[in-house]
């Protein structure tokens, strides 16, 4: 449905339809935005300048394509909620907790926040409790690493401005240089690792589920009490996680999410 004829804020309603491109562009240049808005390149440049200002779009280093920004990020509706993703994740859970035997859990990035949307319980008598729609800092679990992981290095920078990092827990990173040291471990390996992290005595491990941009990525995550899962278990359950999570990746991303 377009505006009410004679209702209409031009510029409003040009930034609008700028925003509404990153759902379906990862990057746009200048020139890009102009085409596909049938504006000048100097309209398509001072919207995006605005957005940038306002932390809807972020420049990347080399200054020619813009991205969404954290404020766009975070008026998104993270991935994993609607019902046709939830049965086909649900799926994944089920296969995931009878490989590993471990508790696991699909997240979903909201700005610099993780939220688990959905998990199964390990059958083992001594296991993580499962807790859905809890949010935990990305930097601080490996579940929000693997999904920043997958961000540019000037998105990180975006959500994550200062240089110190609020830590959670004795094992969290502190800085932003270390993230992003540890983001580049994470994109060669493909996994992620946690250590007594948001809780003492708890060890994680996760792989990307699903999704091929901010909008629908999700992350699989396993969820390891200490005695049964150092690095050498972490490692072997990131590879079951794999395997399971296989079918939904393959696809590329989740169905949209709208249908909930």
């Amino acid at each position: 449905m377009g505006p009410t004829a004679g209702y209409t804020i031009e510029s409003l309603d040009t930034g609008l339809r700028l925003m509404r491109l990153f759902l379906t562009h990862d990057s746009l240049t200048v020139s890009e935005a102009a085409v596909r808005l049938a504006v000048g390149r100097s309209t398509a440049h001072r919207v995006l300048s605005t957005l940038e200002g306002r932390g809807f779009a972020i420049r990347d280093s080399s200054g020619r394509g813009y991205s969404a920004g954290p404020e766009l990020v975070r008026l998104g509706r993270p991935a994993g909620f609607g019902t046709a993703v939830r049965e086909q994740v649900g799926a994944v859970l089920d296969d995931a907790v009878r490989r590993t035997g471990e508790t696991v859990q699909s997240v979903a990035l909201i700005g610099d926040r993780i939220i688990v949307t959905d998990g199964r319980e390990s059958p083992h008598p001594v296991r993580v409790v499962l807790e859905t729609a809890r949010t935990h800092p990305a930097h601080a679990t490996s579940g929000g690493r693997m999904l920043l992981s997958r961000m540019t290095a000037d998105q990180v920078c975006a959500l994550y401005p200062r240089e110190r990092l609020d830590e959670d827990g004795p094992r969290a990173l502190g800085s932003r240089s270390a993230l992003l040291a540890e983001l580049a471990v994470i994109r060669e390996c493909g996994y992620a690792l946690g250590r007594d992290e948001s809780v003492p005595g708890m060890n994680t491990v996760a792989v990307p589920l699903a999704g091929s941009s901010w909008r629908d990525r999700l992350a699989l995550m396993a969820c390891v009490p200490a005695h049964r899962g150092d690095d050498a278990a972490l490692v072997r359950r990131a590879e079951e996680l794999r395997r399971s999570a296989a079918p939904l990746s393959a696809a590329g991303r989740p169905p949209a999410s709208s249908d909930s």
